[in-house]
C-alpha cells in the first residue's frame, strides 16, 4: 500500500494511514501488510515509519528521499546510512527500491553488497525497466552471504524478470490482473512456460500500454482498467495529475477486455 501507482506520493499522511487501516480491514490477515515509506529525511522517514508500524505496517517499501537522491551517482555511504537508521529506528522488514536509473538512485553491486548487511532488509524492488541492469542485480544477489528477494517493478516485462530469476513482483499492474499474475508466477515456478507465456501474451499488451511514455501516466490509465472492471466508482487522479482522453480510454478498454481483464473475475484468497 501507498506505492507510486496508487499515488501514495500525492496522498497526505492522514490518507496514508486511512489506506492501512482499510487494507487491513480488507486483507484480513491473509498475507503481510507492506506500506510504501516516502519521506525526504532520514529523521523524518524513521519518525514516519514507525507510525506507519504501529498503523499495521509490518514491512516498509522505502522510496529514495528525493530530491537528495536524484542524479548519478548517489554515494553508496549515503544510502546504506538511510536505510541502516531506518532499519534501527523501526525494526521492521525492508524492501529497498530500485528506480530507473535517470530518476536515481542506482544500486551497483557493492552498494547491494552493503545494503544486505543489513539484518532488516529482506528484498529489493527492481524496478529499473532495463533488462541488463535486472540481469545484474539477479546475478548479485546471488553471490550474497544471505538470501534477498528480487522483486521486479518493471511492468513492462513482468514474465521475463521472473524468467530471468526475480523472485516474484511487486508491481502495481498487479492491483488489476493479481489472480492471473499470481497464475503466471505459479507458472514459472513450476518451469510450465507455456502457460506463463499463455498468461502473458494476454497481459502484457495492457501493461506496456499503461507503462508507455509518459510513465507518469499509467496512474490514470491503471485508474481506467479499475474503473471498467467495476472496482473503482471513477478514474480520478489527485491534480497536478491529469487523466486521459477519450481516443485513450477507449484504446485502454480494448486492451483490458481483450486481456480477459473486462468483466473482472472475481479475487482469490492468497493461497487458494
Amino acid at each position: 500500500m501507498n506505492m507510486d501507482a496508487s499515488e501514495g506520493p500525492s496522498l497526505d499522511r492522514d490518507e496514508q494511514l486511512e489506506v492501512l487501516r482499510v487494507s487491513q480491514r480488507a486483507i484480513a490477515g491473509a498475507c503481510p501488510l507492506l506500506s510504501g515509506l516516502i519521506a525526504g529525511s532520514t529523521r523524518d522517514a524513521v519518525r514516519w515509519g514507525n507510525e506507519l508500524g504501529a498503523a499495521g505496517a509490518e514491512g516498509l517499501a522505502v522510496f529514495p528521499p528525493f530530491p537528495t537522491f536524484l542524479g548519478k551517482p548517489v554515494p553508496a555511504d549515503m544510502i546504506y546510512r538511510y536505510h541502516k537508521a531506518i532499519a534501527d529506528g523501526t525494526g521492521l522488514p525492508l524492501v529497498a527500491f530500485q528506480f530507473p536509473a535517470a530518476w536515481g538512485p542506482d544500486f551497483p553491486p557493492e552498494t547491494l553488497a552493503r545494503l544486505a548487511t543489513i539484518p532488516e532488509i529482506v528484498g529489493l524492488k527492481e524496478a529499473s525497466f532495463d533488462t541488463t541492469k535486472t540481469v545484474e542485480t539477479i546475478a548479485t544477489a546471488k553471490t550474497l552471504p544471505r538470501k534477498l528477494g528480487i522483486l521486479t517493478g518493471s511492468d513492462t516485462f513482468i514474465l521475463e524478470a521472473m524468467i530471468m530469476g526475480c523472485d516474484g513482483a511487486l508491481i502495481g499492474f498487479a492491483g488489476t490482473a493479481t489472480a492471473e499474475l499470481i497464475e503466471m508466477h505459479r507458472a514459472v515456478v513450476a518451469k510450465d512456460f507455456d502457460l506463463a507465456f499463455a498468461i502473458w501474451d494476454r497481459l502484457g499488451p495492457l501493461a506496456r500500454h499503461c507503462w508507455r511514455a509518459p510513465i507518469r501516466d499509467y496512474r490514470p490509465r491503471m485508474k481506467e482498467v479499475l474503473k471498467l472492471q467495476g472496482l473503482f466508482p471513477h478514474a480520478t487522479v489527485r491534480a497536478p495529475q491529469l487523466g486521459v482522453d477519450d481516443a485513450e480510454r477507449a484504446d485502454i478498454a480494448r486492451l483490458a477486455t481483450k486481456a480477459g481483464l473486462v468483466p473482472v473475475t472475481p479475487l482469490r484468497a492468497v493461497g487458494d
